[in-house]
């Protein structure tokens, strides 16, 4: 993507003025999209997007430049144009080197094994294969139910190609292939609507597209939208909440695991700072992030700086044993990186981020949660939802509940809502299920968009707050 040479006048030129280290991040990605409502292609789109960041570290701070530019000349005149930032930074700045001359780095090729191999690259694949997936979804699941008056559908895959390389030496590529599909259904009466979602992905090519049960899929979030259609209002209250497996894991995502982000942690604005070590979260709680299963939806053979990515033990009987952590904030805190640095392209700055993050299983059967539940709700399939990451507050829409009555799953209702803090949740866990499963989202912070994977068993919260409709 770079011949060498270049690489290293770019990274001569980023740190003229006295940078402690320069990176580049090169990527050319191409990706490709169909969309569908009702049965009919409404949109398709195709594209390249190439560039290079280039980001110099002086003292705890960063500039950070992009260009679409990558002949020599523009990606030189980026990084000098850098560079003269970098005065505004010095002033009063810990230099890592000190003022020590720049010295032209001798590469190392980063090796590492490729875990995600790849059968059908998407590019190969014809657009009527796409599209009759999509229809398939969309007919199973107008088939299920007359009250279903629209579908929607996607696919999308991208095949990116990236080169990092630093003035430490480092030289690092990695091509990540993702592919995913979105099915939905709308149920509709005179008065009311409701929506059945559901999104799959992985870190394959379109032989994933080839596993999915695609008429299942359109039945289920059709099934999902008629159910929650025909429920009841329900008030909510304190209770008890189980929450599935799978997708449920969000609330641990957002709640919880955004805080445990060395990109809050650093700053002192994460309310689980200075706690490594401590208990804060109920025994039966260990909790993962890891990058490095093969062919997930979050995992990277590298991160975005070139890292190795790991398996990161973050919570481990209730006790917070590890924060995810990138080079940059790893500086501030005095610790390594963890692998954890991500970025949705090279427009943006890396910071840490998570990859596959979820809580392990436990010893209850799914079954022994809820039949040791006398009253309380059962949140089946969750929705979206927002969360404050300084304090943990969050609030979460359940797109598909139930009361459990007298420890079996019973009347459907529609309007809940999940209300708390992640710090509070945490040590109110009681239950912990051996269902473990993983569901694919996109997850926004400072460095853009990025896949990632959420997971849980299923679990059971002792007491907290249900919003709902009176």
């Amino acid at each position: 993507m770079l011949d060498r040479n270049t690489a290293t006048d770019v990274i001569t030129a980023a740190l003229s003025t006295g940078g402690d280290m320069a990176e580049l991040f090169v990527e050319n990605s191409e990706s490709s999209s169909v969309n569908m409502i009702n049965g009919i292609v409404e949109k398709a789109n195709w594209g390249i997007s190439y560039g290079c960041g280039i980001r110099i570290i002086c003292g705890f701070s960063a500039i950070y430049a992009y260009t679409n530019q990558l002949d020599k000349a523009s990606l030189i005149k980026t990084a000098t144009e850098a560079a003269q930032a970098v005065k505004v930074l010095k002033k009063g700045a810990i230099h890592q080197e000190n003022g020590t001359a720049f010295l032209a780095p001798v590469y190392q090729q980063l090796a590492w094994e490729n875990i995600h191999p790849i059968v059908i690259l998407p590019d190969t694949v014809e657009k009527k294969a796409i599209v009759d997936y999509l229809r398939t979804a969309s007919e199973s699941s107008y088939s299920y139910d007359p009250l279903i008056t629209q579908t929607g559908g996607s696919y999308s895959s991208v095949i990116q190609d990236v080169l990092i390389v630093n003035s430490k030496g480092l030289w690092a590529e990695d091509r990540r292939v993702r592919t995913v599909m979105v099915s939905s259904a709308v149920a509709s009466s005179e008065n009311e609507k409701q929506t059945g979602h559901q999104r799959l992905g992985a870190s394959k090519g379109f032989e994933y597209i080839n596993e999915i049960d695609i008429p299942t899929m359109g039945k289920e979030v059709a099934k999902t939208a008629v159910t929650m259609l025909k429920a009841s209002n329900y008030p909510g209250g304190r209770m008890p909440v189980v929450i599935e497996n799978g997708f449920g894991g969000v609330i641990f995502h957002e709640a919880c695991a955004h805080s445990l982000e060395a990109t809050s942690v650093a700053k002192k604005a994460s309310v689980f700072a200075d706690k490594l070590g401590e208990q804060i979260a109920s025994p039966l709680v260990t909790a993962i992030d890891d990058g490095t299963l093969p062919n997930q939806w979050g995992s990277t053979n590298i991160d975005d700086e070139g890292t190795p990515n790991q398996r990161r033990v973050l919570i481990e009987n209730g006790v917070l044993k590890s924060y995810l952590v990138d080079y940059l904030n790893g500086l501030k805190m005095g610790t390594s990186s963890t692998g954890s640095s991500r970025r949705e392209s090279y427009k943006f700055a890396p910071t840490s981020r998570m990859t596959n993050t979820f809580i392990a299983n436990g010893d209850s059967t799914p079954e022994e949660v809820i039949a040791d539940t006398e009253f309380g709700l059962y949140a089946k399939k969750m929705g979206g939802g927002s969360v404050q990451p300084a304090t943990g507050e969050f609030n979460f829409a359940v797109e598909e509940a139930y009361l459990i009555r007298n420890g079996k799953i019973a009347e459907p209702i529609r309007g809940a809502t999940l209300i708390g803090k992640g710090a509070e949740i945490l040590p109110m866990i009681d239950r912990v299920a051996n269902n473990l499963a993983q569901a694919q989202g996109v997850c926004g912070s400072l460095s853009g968009w990025v896949p990632t994977n959420v997971g849980q068993p299923m679990i059971r919260v002792k007491e907290m707050t249900v919003g709902g409709m009176a």
